[in-house]
């Protein structure tokens, strides 16, 4: 079977300045494009030379999202991998993030998050 790996998702923030700005300070990422999207909103590419999260702002109010464990095909979490765990768990913090659910089990260490809209981070070493 050929390797699959996945490229990007896409997820709608309320503010791509803010959510860039951490992102780059957090895990490093750098952005790769920028630019107007669909219904007249705004895009950004932000990660990895081979992956990333395309980050959409609306220009339109956005609604509450539901719970996502109770709600079909909602996102639940982004994972990503870190070579130094205790370091950027003290970026997240230094971000105005609070670490959380910290768990240590095969295949590695992890913590989760939640950023300035509620999108929920785990991450982890392995």
């Amino acid at each position: 079977m050929p390797r699959t790996r996945l490229e990007h998702a896409n997820i709608t923030v309320s503010d791509l300045t803010r959510t860039v700005s951490w992102m780059e300070n957090v895990f490093g990422w750098k952005v790769r494009w920028e630019g107007p999207s669909i219904h007249n909103g705004s895009t950004v590419h932000i990660g990895a030379p081979d992956s990333y999260l395309a980050l959409y702002q609306s220009p339109n109010a956005l609604a509450t999202p539901p719970d996502s464990y109770n709600t079909r095909a909602a996102l639940n979490h982004l994972a990503v991998v870190v070579d130094d765990l205790d370091a950027t768990e003290e970026r997240v913090a230094s971000a105005g993030f609070t670490p959380r659910s910290h768990a240590d089990y095969e295949p590695g260490r992890r913590f989760y998050f939640e950023d300035h809209d509620g999108i929920e981070y785990e991450v982890v070493q392995y």
